[in-house]
């Protein structure tokens, strides 16, 4: 075939070489232009073949999300500047421990202790700490959580507490009006029988049926 194309291309110049009319001329040209196409890409080398991809079938399952199990029993103890939190469990691995320190909160994971993932947390401490300075070190059968005190003082419970109980006694306030707000909080939360209870302790220390019991902050 490629001899034939040249044999072909060959002719059509000697005509074009020869020929005088001008529609003559163009159809020659255009002819011989269509040839040295066909020409060259009979000549040129194949192009290389791109195996086509062989899907295998395989498809990767997604990481399943993590479970923890709450750590919701441990004991702790306290001084002047720190906080000390015991974790009772064997098997842990320092380099598989998550922990999360901020101002107000701590979030402790333990990883792959015994085939189980477990998280000791609380989102809201008594008091604040120093994230910085907290830690968590590893013992045999322990974990401890370090948590440095932001200000020196003895902290009454881990979590924070509104204590909205607690009468205000300033000294510039008449001490009955905060334990007058301290039975309206009891009043305000608490169920229908405690609700009854203090009614009726009103009601029969303001007709004189019981002695009031607060005659002598008077």
């Amino acid at each position: 075939m490629a001899q034939d194309l040249t044999l072909d291309l060959e002719e059509l110049r000697h005509l074009h070489s020869i020929a005088k009319r001008p529609r003559t001329l163009s159809l020659l040209s255009s002819e011989i232009s269509n040839l040295e196409k066909i020409s060259l890409e009979a000549h040129a080398p194949p192009a290389p073949q791109i195996p086509t991809p062989i899907s295998t079938g395989a498809k990767v399952a997604p990481s399943p999300a993590l479970t923890y199990s709450t750590l919701a029993s441990f004991s702790w103890d306290q001084d002047g500047d720190k906080v000390k939190i015991y974790v009772s469990m064997e098997g842990i691995d320092e380099n598989k421990i998550e922990s999360e320190f901020k101002s107000i909160s701590f979030d402790v994971k333990f990883h792959d202790v015994q085939g189980k993932n477990y998280r000791c947390a609380i989102s809201k401490l008594h008091k604040e700490i120093v994230p910085e300075k907290c830690k968590v070190l590893v013992k045999p059968k322990r974990a401890i959580i370090t948590l440095v005190k932001a200000s020196k003082g003895n902290w009454l419970d881990l979590h924070f507490k509104d204590d909205k109980l607690k009468p205000n006694l300033d000294k510039e306030k008449d001490p009955m009006a905060g334990i007058m707000d301290m039975m309206k909080n009891m009043y305000e939360e608490g169920d229908d029988e405690m609700k009854k209870t203090i009614a009726k302790a009103w009601t029969d220390a303001r007709s004189g049926k019981t002695a009031d019991p607060l005659g002598g902050y008077r």
